[in-house]
C-alpha cells in the first residue's frame, strides 16, 4: 500500500534520480510552482533561508548542491500521511579518496493532485555535515 502511495513515489523518486545524477528526471518531479528547502533554514546553499521557488530556482539548488554530488540515500522509514510523506534519511556523500560524510535527514515531501511534488522541506544540521568536512580536511565550508 505504503508504495503506491504518491508522495512515497515522489521521495523514492527523488532519491533514486538524485543518485544517478539524472537531473531532468529529478525536476520533473516538481510542480512549476514548488517550493524546495534544503536544508530548512540558512546554509551556504540558501544564505537567507528562504528555500527555493519555482523550477527555475530549483534547478539553481540542484546545480549547487545535488549536481556536485555522490550520494548514496538511504530511506530508513517513510510515513504517509494525506498528500505527503515524512522519510526517515541517512544520506552518504562520496567525496573521493576514500573520504565520506554521513548525515541523518528528515525530508517532508508534498505532492499535489498530480502527484507532482509541491513542497519538499529537507530537515539536517548544516554543523554536522561542517564538523565532518573539516575533520576530513575541507575546512567545512
Amino acid at each position: 500500500m505504503t508504495e503506491t502511495h504518491p508522495a512515497i513515489q515522489a521521495s523514492m523518486n527523488s532519491a533514486k534520480f538524485a543518485m544517478a545524477r539524472d537531473k531532468d528526471a529529478w525536476l520533473g518531479l516538481f510542480a512549476e510552482d514548488a517550493f524546495l528547502a534544503d536544508p530548512v533554514g540558512p546554509s551556504p546553499f540558501d544564505p537567507k533561508g528562504e528555500g527555493y521557488v519555482g523550477k527555475a530556482n530549483i534547478e539553481r539548488f540542484w546545480n549547487k548542491a545535488i549536481g556536485r554530488a555522490n550520494l548514496t540515500i538511504e530511506a530508513l522509514q517513510r510515513i504517509p500521511c494525506a498528500h505527503a510523506c515524512a522519510a526517515v534519511l541517512k544520506v552518504t556523500n562520496d567525496l573521493g579518496g576514500g573520504k565520506k560524510t554521513v548525515v541523518d535527514m528528515i525530508g517532508i515531501y508534498e505532492v499535489n493532485d498530480d502527484g507532482k511534488l509541491k513542497s519538499l522541506k529537507v530537515y539536517w544540521s548544516w554543523d554536522q555535515l561542517q564538523a565532518q568536512l573539516a575533520t576530513l580536511g575541507f575546512g567545512g565550508s
